[in-house]
């Protein structure tokens, strides 16, 4: 066996780490933009999350259980997740260059009809979601969406790669 092969099976062994700390990081980055920066997510931001959370849990799982018949199938179903919230970061990449229109929900603010006072009080009190076609951030022409449509995508391919070397035996 040569060094080089060791070398990839060493990588592939520690695929669900990577994955994991690999999602694990994106939503940590999220959560500091949101909470430590005051950039609050819009609608499409919060879907980007979901799939993020499924990595970090289907990838503890497969580094769990180890190596095995499973494993691969759990890999597998991390580039799925990826894939899913690389395809929401393109679309809301585009929302934000104005490509194509966002959803509803990304109108920001709401049609609420107060009815009462209390209604009122709440309506006012009530801070409305930021829009999903506003770049709040964004680092060498590329906002978060972009980002984390990137990043996905790179994480995807790794699982799909780590999912086959592990499902044919390295």
């Amino acid at each position: 066996m040569t060094a080089l092969a060791v070398r990839d099976a060493s990588l592939w062994r520690h695929a669900p780490l990577v994955l994991l700390l690999g999602s694990g990081g994106l939503l940590l980055g999220a959560l500091f933009f949101q909470y430590a920066m005051g950039l609050p997510p819009c609608p499409l931001c919060h879907y980007q999350r979901w799939p993020h959370i499924a990595v970090v849990v289907l990838a503890a799982g497969a580094l769990a259980i180890g190596p095995g018949a499973l494993r691969p199938w759990l890999l597998g179903l991390v580039g799925v997740a990826l894939l899913a919230t690389m395809a929401t970061g393109v679309f809301h990449a585009g929302v934000e260059q104005k490509w194509w229109a966002g959803l509803a929900v990304c109108e920001g603010g709401g049609d609420d009809t107060a009815v009462g006072v209390d209604d009122l009080q709440k309506a006012l009190n009530r801070r409305p979601a930021p829009r999903c076609d506003q770049i709040p951030w964004s680092m060498f022409g590329l906002s978060m969406a972009a980002w984390n449509a990137i990043i996905s995508l790179a994480l995807a391919a790794f699982a799909f790669r780590a999912a086959f070397a592990e499902g044919r035996g390295r």
